[in-house]
């Protein structure tokens, strides 16, 4: 579940869900989608702060129930997509734990982003089959360069929240006892600055990039889509509900 509540001009929205490590499901992206709208059309809301438990961020998708509901053009979950990154208002991310596929990805149409030491970020979209998406194949090569960003997407595996900071996903580590009391500050003193100013200032940085961000993450979800019916994505899914290493030397 996603808890949302407003206090002191932020809106707080909370991953809820810490008995399945806050895997994400397609209501938990159709709640983020409702709780982000309203926050950027609420004028008492300043900024925006984006968490979990200080022990875990998000463990991704719920495989379950995204292969019984599949994404696609139509499906509610895709509004999420289109919603956080054409949110005016901050947006600060706490993460501890685990931060896993869009765990990751959804940071990087973040503002400020704090981690601790004990976070563990991966990508593994390509480990999966499929390929990665939300526009991390743009923006990860542009905060990161393109062969930082390579090692990450291409081989998939787990990093650390000292090498999120030096690519540029994260802005900070902190320690677990104090995340969310740094990630809150940030935000505090987001809303206590001029709104307006904050708002053009965030669309003069992202409108540079903005259009070729949205035409990418079109051509991931085709992409997306595309690749969940072919047969490497059902050995490596299959492979991974059946807890056993993937075979992909017939493809």
């Amino acid at each position: 579940m996603v808890r949302a509540e407003t206090q002191n001009r932020i809106a707080r929205i909370e991953l809820a869900r810490p008995e399945k490590k806050n895997a994400i499901t397609t209501e938990m992206y159709v709640q983020m989608a409702e709780a982000l709208a309203a926050a950027d059309a609420d004028r008492d809301v300043r900024a925006v702060l984006l968490h979990g438990a200080a022990d875990c961020f998000t463990a991704g998708n719920d495989l379950s129930d995204f292969l019984q509901r599949p994404p696609g053009a139509k499906s509610p979950s895709w509004r999420f997509f289109d919603v956080l990154p054409s949110l005016s208002k901050p947006i600060v991310a706490a993460v501890g734990g685990p931060a896993v596929g869009i765990g990751t990805t959804l940071l990087l149409h973040c503002d400020l982003i704090y981690a601790t030491p004990a976070a563990r970020f991966q990508l593994p979209f390509v480990q999966l089959g499929i390929v990665p998406e939300f526009g991390s194949t743009y923006l990860l090569p542009l905060l990161a360069g393109y062969q930082r960003a390579a090692e990450l997407l291409l081989l998939g595996q787990p990093f650390t929240a000292e090498k999120a900071c030096e690519a540029g996903i994260v802005t900070d580590v902190v320690p677990e006892a104090e995340l969310l009391q740094r990630a809150l500050k940030a935000a505090t003193q987001l809303a206590e600055l001029p709104p307006e100013s904050i708002r053009l200032t965030k669309r003069l940085m992202k409108s540079v990039h903005g259009e070729a961000v949205k035409r990418q993450v079109g051509e991931e979800s085709r992409l997306f889509v595309e690749r969940l019916s072919s047969p490497e994505a059902k050995e490596a899914m299959n492979a991974f509900l059946e807890k056993r290493k993937p075979d992909f030397s017939r493809f």
